[in-house]
This record gives structure tokens, sequence and C-alpha cells, in this order.
């Protein structure tokens, strides 16, 4: 099961603070709006969403379709497919993607320790 590029979502207090911070980690700005609140920083492969006020909690992020630099993949496994192989392993849904789309769509799933799994395909 392949489920995309990885990130981790931050839900930050102050995300200038945050910002400033990882940048001195060496970490680039790469997407986002730091007037909307939300970031994406990357160092090498290593990606971090900074999000303030968007998250309950930070979160593991997956993104079927896209490679570590956002860049569309040519195959990859949609997302409802993915959440039907879940579903077949028992795997309890907070959120679940729409059944006979295409696209776009999301699910989150919860680990055993609270910590919201996001699965979130953009293409």
């Amino acid at each position: 099961m392949q489920l995309g590029a990885f990130s981790v979502s931050l839900n930050v207090k102050d995300i200038a603070a945050s910002t400033a911070f990882y940048e001195k980690l060496g970490f680039t700005r790469f997407a986002g709006d730091i007037a909307q609140n939300w970031l994406i920083l990357k160092n090498g492969q290593a990606v971090v969403g900074l999000f303030q006020g968007m998250l309950e909690r930070n979160a593991l992020t997956f993104n079927p379709g896209w490679d570590q630099d956002a860049q569309p993949l040519e195959s990859f496994t949609d997302i409802r497919d993915l959440q039907r192989e879940l579903q077949g392993n028992g795997v309890s849904f907070a959120s679940e993607a729409e059944e006979g789309t295409t696209g776009p769509a999301s699910f989150i799933v919860v680990d055993p320790d609270g910590n919201p799994v996001i699965v979130d395909q953009h293409v």
C-alpha cells in the first residue's frame, strides 16, 4: 500500500515564530500563505506543514498522487481504493472520502494514541 508523499502537519500557536524556528533548522518555504495562517516548509525530502488555527492537534499527512515535491505521479493508488483496503483491514475512520467520486478527496484515521493520520489526495 503506497500512501503517497509524507509530511508532518503541525498545529502551531504563532505561525511567524514557528516559521522562524524551522527556517533556523534549514527549512525553506515551499508552498502556502502565511497571511492565511498556513505554510509548507521543506528541508531536503523532509516536509513540515505549519497550520495556525486549522488543526486540533498535530497530524501525519500523506498525499496520494504526489511525490515529495508535490509533483503528480504517473501512477498511484486512488484514495478511495486505499480507503476500501483499510476498511477491509478493520480500520475505523474519523472522516471518509466519498465513494463514487473521482479526483481530489481525503479521509482521516486516528492511531491508537489519538494521532490523526490525514490522507489527502489533490489530483
